[in-house]
């Protein structure tokens, strides 16, 4: 079995769409369809990295605050991660916070910010294999009206993306533990205290 990358991506996309495959990004015998899959692949993945946190691209970090604080509001600020497209969790000592997204940083009340977040994962050979499908589907979505010049492929095409990404979504999310409302700790002190 050969490790998914970029390029093998594309070029199944290609191939769905009875396309000559590409051999790199740069490749200068295919150099349209290189050029094309070279411009359209990163957000692409970024972009369905985003849609959902999958179980293979996300990371933990514990941040410190910035030199300079917010003007107003809260009392710290921290940069995120340069790879990081989506927070999921922020809290302290294990327990979620209340904080504000800006820009690109994190804005919260506590000198010490633990983070939970999707990250760009470049590499496609970690990823799941329902990852490496959708991600396929969604090159082949995006290219089908470059490389065929027909709306009805790209529609169909388009239908076929929404479709794989609520069965990928499923299928990730089946592996996560039944979620919980609010912080566990606080709930189990309140049952205990009222025996």
């Amino acid at each position: 079995m050969t490790m998914a990358t970029g390029v093998s991506i594309c070029s199944n996309a290609l191939l769905m769409l009875g396309a000559q495959t590409i051999n790199d990004f740069a490749d200068q015998v295919n150099l349209d369809r290189a050029k094309l899959c070279a411009n359209l692949y990163p957000s692409q993945r970024d972009t369905m990295l985003r849609a959902h946190p999958w179980n293979c691209c996300i990371k933990r970090i514990v941040l410190a605050p910035d030199a300079v604080a917010p003007a107003f509001g809260y009392s710290h600020a921290f940069e995120l991660p340069a790879d990081c497209l989506r927070v999921l969790e922020v809290g302290t000592g294990g327990m979620q916070i209340d904080y504000l997204v800006e820009g690109r940083s994190i804005q919260a009340d506590t000198t010490v910010l633990e983070l939970r977040y999707v990250f760009r994962n470049e590499v496609e050979s970690s990823w799941d294999s329902h990852l490496i499908d959708l991600m396929t589907v969604a090159m082949a979505a995006v290219l089908a009206y470059p490389i065929t010049q027909s709306t009805s492929e790209r529609d169909s095409r388009e239908m076929k993306l929404e479709r794989a990404l609520k069965i990928a979504k499923a299928v990730d999310g089946q592996e996560d533990p039944p979620q919980t409302l609010g912080d566990e700790r606080l709930l189990a002190a309140r049952l205990g205290a009222g025996r």
